[in-house]
């Protein structure tokens, strides 16, 4: 799926954006709620507004389980193991929202990244994204 070079690359975005964890991961889910209002409906309990210390926190936790995939891709199942179960029998996210969080997620480091973010870098980190999301996806079949 993803070439040795690709994954390099995906590795690297990912090791430099985890100092900014929180500012990442709380942009791309605001975007996904604004994009896509029924997703706040797996959020009612907490405290969603832009600034929150709620969504915060969740997006910091978000990159860094990203961050943590990247670091070595070819073992991205038993990475997320943990997170396939607890989105799927404890949470019961529909799997629909990973697709939809991926492509926040895509938008917002394009804008973060700005030149940085080449069509090389978008490509792969789209093939990773959509990996990332079909995994967590993987226990609802």
């Amino acid at each position: 799926m993803l070439s040795k070079k690709e994954k390099k690359l995906i590795k690297e975005i990912w090791e430099r954006l985890t100092p900014v964890a929180e500012d990442i991961g709380s942009e791309a889910l605001l975007r996904m709620f604004a994009s896509y209002p029924g997703t706040k409906t797996y959020f009612s309990h907490l405290d969603i507004s832009p600034g929150s210390a709620h969504l915060s926190s969740h997006g910091k936790k978000i990159v860094l389980a990203i961050a943590e995939g990247a670091k070595d891709i070819s073992q991205l199942t038993v990475t997320l193991a943990p997170l396939q179960t607890l989105h799927a029998y404890q949470l019961r996210i529909d799997p629909t929202n990973f697709k939809l969080l991926s492509h926040c997620m895509l938008v917002t480091l394009a804008c973060y990244l700005g030149s940085e973010f080449t069509p090389v870098a978008h490509a792969a980190m789209d093939k990773f994204l959509s990996a990332f999301a079909a995994v967590l996806s993987e226990k609802y079949r």
